[in-house]
C-alpha cells in the first residue's frame, strides 16, 4: 500500500466521520442556534467574548494541536509499526477524541461556560469536584513541564539535522527569534483589532504574511537570543505567567489566529508531501506486540503513546476553559469542537507519514520534534527548492515550537481558572494567585531536573492525559443520564479509555518504582501514577452511585 493511497482513505474516513457520525452526535445535544451563549450573557471583554467561528476555530485548533499528535505517532511507529498506529489514530479520533472534544465543549456551554471541574462538582458533588480539580491540576503541571522542556531544547540547539552543516546562522537562535517575533506580532494584531477595529480580511492580509516573514528573518537574527536550557525554561515559565494574566483579546485570540495559519500551512505542506514526495514506505507495518524498551506491550502503551493524536483530556480543559467562553452560537459547536479534533488527527497522520518514509537506520536516535521538523522542511523544499533547506527546516522547527507555545500559556491560564474556582479568590488577586500556584511547581521541576527529561515520563503524560479524557467523558455521561438522553456514545469510549489508562498507570508505577534510587524523578512519577489511579477510582465510584440513583433534573 502506498502513502498517497493511505492518505486518501484516511481523509475520506475523516470527512464521512464529521458529517455522518459527528452530525448524529450533534443531534443528541439539541443544539439551538438562537440560544444565548455564555459569550453573550457574560460578555466582559476579557474572557467572555463572542468570536467569529472562523477566527475561533484557528485559535482553538492552535491551542489543542501541541506536541502530542506529532511526537506520539512517531514514537508509536518506532515501537509497534505504522499499521496499528494508523488504525488507532483513525478510529480513535472519530469515535473517541472528537466526541470527547465536542461533548465537553457543548456541556460547558450548556453550563454557562463552567470548567469540567466545576461541572463535576455540579453533577457528582463537592468532593468529586475537588478530586477532579486535583486531577486536572496535576495534568496541567505535567503538560507545562514537558512542553517547556521541549521548547527550551529547540531554542538551544535548533533542528539536529542542521548540526555540523555549513549554515551561517545559529539554528536554535533562529527558531527562538522567530517564535518571539511571532508572539510580538500577536500582541500587535490584538491591539490593532481592539483599537483600530480594522476588518478581519485586512488584518489577515497584513499579519499572516508577516508571521511567515519572521521565520525567514530568524535566520538573519539568530545571534540575538542565545541562552542556556535552564535560562530558556525559566523565561518560558515567566512568559506563561504573564500571558495567563492578560486579556484574551490581547494575546490568546490573535496568537491563536496567527498560529492557526501556521498550522494550516503545515497541514497543506504535509498533504503535499504525503501525495507528491514520491518516497516509499520504509518503516515496518508491524513489529510485534511487545517493545523491549517499554514497561509493557502494545496494549495499553500504543494508545497512551499516541496520546493526543487520537484522544486528549487536555482538549476538554481548553473546550471548557477558554473556547466555551467565546462560542457565538450553539451551531458553531460542531465545526469547532468536532472539526478541530479531526484536523488534529490529520496532523497525527502527517507525523506518522513522515517517519513511515524514513528507514529505521536513518531515524536512529533522532528526537520526534527533529524528525517532524526535518520532514516538514523537506516537504517545503518541494515548493521552494532544495537550496533553501536550512530555512525550510527552521520553519518546520518553528512550527513545532508554535504548537507547543500555544499549549503552554493556555495550560497556565486554565490552571489559573482552576485555582480561582477552588479558592474562591476573584479579581486580580485571584488571577495572580492562580497563576503562581500553577507555574511555580512546573518551574521548580524544570530547575531540578536535567534537560531532555520530558522523554522520561512521556508514557505517564499520555496515560494521565487520556485518563483525564475518560474522567471528562464520565462526567458528561452522568450529565446525559440525568437529562434522560442517550449516553452510550460517551459511556463506551469512556470505558475503553479508562481501562486502557488504568492498566498503563499500574505498569508505569511499578516500573518507575523499580528504577527509582531514592527521592528522584522515577519515584515522583510512581507516586503520581498511584495518586491519579486513586482519584480516578474515586470519581468512577461516585459517578456509578449517582447514575444508579433516581434521576434529578440537571442543566440541559
Amino acid at each position: 500500500m502506498s502513502l498517497p493511497l493511505i492518505a486518501t482513505i484516511f481523509i475520506v474516513f475523516l470527512t464521512i466521520g464529521y458529517f455522518q457520525y459527528g452530525g448524529w452526535v450533534a443531534k443528541q445535544f439539541n443544539l439551538d442556534a438562537g440560544a444565548a451563549t455564555p459569550a453573550h450573557t457574560h460578555n466582559d471583554g476579557v474572557d467572555y467574548i463572542p468570536t467569529n467561528p472562523f477566527y475561533l476555530f484557528a485559535q482553538h485548533f492552535s491551542a489543542i494541536a501541541a506536541a502530542g499528535p506529532i511526537a506520539g505517532p512517531i514514537v508509536a511507529c518506532q515501537q509497534f509499526g505504522w499499521l496499528p498506529s494508523l488504525i488507532w489514530i483513525s478510529l480513535g479520533v472519530v469515535f473517541i477524541g472528537a466526541v470527547h472534544d465536542f461533548s465537553s465543549l457543548t456541556c460547558s456551554v450548556k453550563h454557562q461556560a463552567h470548567s469540567i471541574a466545576d461541572i463535576t462538582r455540579e453533577q457528582l458533588g463537592t468532593k468529586a469536584g475537588k478530586a477532579m480539580m486535583a486531577f486536572i491540576w496535576i495534568a496541567l503541571v505535567y503538560i507545562i513541564v514537558a512542553f517547556a522542556d521541549i521548547t527550551a531544547g529547540s531554542f538551544v540547539t535548533g533542528p539536529e539535522e542542521l548540526a555540523g552543516t555549513s549554515v551561517n546562522f545559529h539554528p536554535g537562535g533562529a527558531v527562538a527569534w522567530a517564535a518571539i517575533a511571532y508572539l510580538l506580532l500577536s500582541l500587535g494584531l490584538g491591539l490593532v483589532e481592539r483599537y483600530l477595529k480594522t476588518p478581519l480580511w485586512l488584518n489577515t492580509l497584513i499579519f499572516v504574511p508577516l508571521t511567515f516573514a519572521v521565520c525567514w528573518a530568524g535566520t538573519s537574527f539568530s545571534h540575538w537570543f542565545q541562552f542556556s536550557q535552564t535560562g530558556w525554561a525559566l523565561l518560558i515559565c515567566t512568559y506563561c505567567a504573564l500571558a495567563s494574566l492578560v486579556p484574551a483579546w490581547l494575546l490568546l485570540q490573535p496568537r491563536g489566529y496567527l498560529g492557526g495559519y501556521i498550522l494550516y500551512t503545515v497541514l497543506i505542506l504535509g498533504i503535499i508531501g504525503l501525495f507528491f514526495s514520491g518516497k516509499p514506505i520504509q518503516q515496518p507495518a508491524f513489529t510485534g506486540f511487545h517493545f523491549d524498551k517499554m514497561t509493557g506491550s502494545l496494549f495499553p502503551f500504543l494508545f497512551v503513546t499516541i496520546a493526543c493524536g487520537a484522544c486528549s483530556g487536555f482538549h476538554g480543559l481548553v473546550c471548557s476553559g477558554t473556547t466555551s467562553k467565546q462560542i457565538d452560537k450553539e451551531s458553531h459547536l460542531h465545526p469547532v469542537g468536532y472539526g478541530a479534533m479531526l484536523a488534529e488527527g490529520l496532523v497525527a497522520l502527517i507525523s506518522l507519514g513522515i517517519i513511515m518514509t524514513m528507514a529505521p537506520a536513518e531515524v536512529g536516535t533522532l528526537k520526534p520534534g527533529t524528525i517532524y521538523g526535518r520532514g516538514i522542511g523537506e516537504f517545503l523544499t518541494l515548493l521552494i527548492g532544495q537550496d533553501h533547506l536550512p530555512f525550510a527546516v527552521t520553519f518546520g522547527a518553528m512550527a513545532f515550537s508554535t504548537f507547543v507555545f500555544d499549549t503552554l500559556d493556555v495550560s497556565t491560564r486554565l490552571g489559573r481558572y482552576l485555582i480561582e474556582e477552588l479558592t474562591g479568590i476573584s479579581g486580580k488577586t485571584g488571577a495572580i494567585v492562580g497563576t503562581l500556584l500553577t507555574i511555580l511547581p512546573a518551574a521548580l521541576i524544570l530547575l531540578n531536573t536535567d534537560s531532555g527529561m520530558w522523554a522520561q515520563f512521556w508514557s505517564l503524560f499520555g496515560a494521565a492525559n487520556q485518563l483525564l479524557a475518560a474522567m471528562t467523558l464520565l462526567v458528561i455521561s452522568a450529565w446525559l443520564h440525568q437529562n434522560g438522553k442517550r449516553l452510550w456514545f460517551t459511556l463506551l469510549p469512556m470505558t475503553f479509555v479508562l481501562l486502557t489508562t488504568l492498566v498503563a498507570l499500574i505498569q508505569l508505577s511499578r516500573g518507575n518504582f523499580a528504577k527509582s534510587q531514592g527521592i528522584d524523578l522515577p519515584l515522583m512519577n510512581s507516586v503520581i501514577s498511584i495518586l491519579l489511579i486513586a482519584l480516578a477510582l474515586y470519581l468512577v465510584l461516585t459517578a456509578v452511585k449517582q447514575m444508579t440513583s433516581p434521576r434529578r433534573l440537571a442543566a440541559s
